[in-house]
């Protein structure tokens, strides 16, 4: 016969295996609507704009449940458990940005006046198509616990970050260009940037639930001064 102890053990670890597989299902999500996102800027494709409008709010629904269960969770498991649910929160917290952040990139896309230049379509299908395998990179990370992962999504970023200021040099040098279309093109691209300064936040969160330390706070090498003579 269970004791109650065991019982309340059985459901702490519950608990917990239901918000990984929660997390497990929000990286999908967040990837699913990069996909959408990626296919609605090369096809133009309505359903593709509902797609990911769903996902936003499929992100929303999950990052709400999360927030809803876990305070009485963390607070009844073991320091192991407790770790993994700290990661949950703070995964669904930059998953659920990344839905808002690809919706918006959408939502700007339809309202667009006129049709993209070829060179600006080009670069957001670009980013659109690096935030995505970024976020592949981040759920096998997490369901495998790989830091090869981890580590490649935080090298990832970079080129997010190369294209998204080649779109700004692009249009802050045109004499010619349309200041509507130019504004909607550069905030569109930021928000690229940003999402993907979430996927690689992501990366970071995976190896500090793998390793149990953060990059964020690594302590820079001190430079080795050469002596003369």
């Amino acid at each position: 016969m269970m004791t109650a102890a065991r019982r309340k053990a059985v459901r702490d670890h519950d608990s917990t295996k239901e918000m990984t597989a929660l997390i497990e299902q929000s990286c999908l999500v967040a990837k699913d609507a990069a996909f959408n996102l990626r296919d609605f800027l090369e096809n133009s494709s309505s359903m593709a704009s509902i797609a990911v409008k769903d996902c936003e709010k499929e992100l929303d629904r999950m990052e709400r449940t999360i927030d809803e269960r876990i305070t009485s969770a963390i607070t009844q498991v073991t320091e192991p458990e407790a770790r993994e649910l700290l990661a949950c929160l703070k995964f669904i917290i930059d998953l659920e940005r990344i839905g808002d952040l690809t919706w918006s990139i959408a939502m700007r896309l339809q309202h667009l006046s006129s049709r993209l230049q070829k060179d600006d379509r080009r670069d957001l299908i670009a980013m659109a198509d690096v935030l995505e395998k970024m976020l592949e990179n981040v759920y096998q990370g997490f369901v495998k616990r790989n830091l090869d992962s981890a580590n490649w999504v935080m090298k990832t970023d970079s080129q997010i970050d190369h294209v998204c200021h080649a779109v700004f040099r692009r249009h802050l040098e045109s004499k010619d260009r349309r200041r509507d279309y130019s504004t909607n093109l550069l905030l569109m691209a930021q928000a690229f940037e940003r999402a993907g300064d979430h996927a690689k936040n992501l990366g970071e969160e995976l190896f500090h639930l793998v390793e149990g330390r953060s990059l964020r706070h690594e302590p820079k090498r001190p430079k080795i001064s050469r002596s003369s003579g």
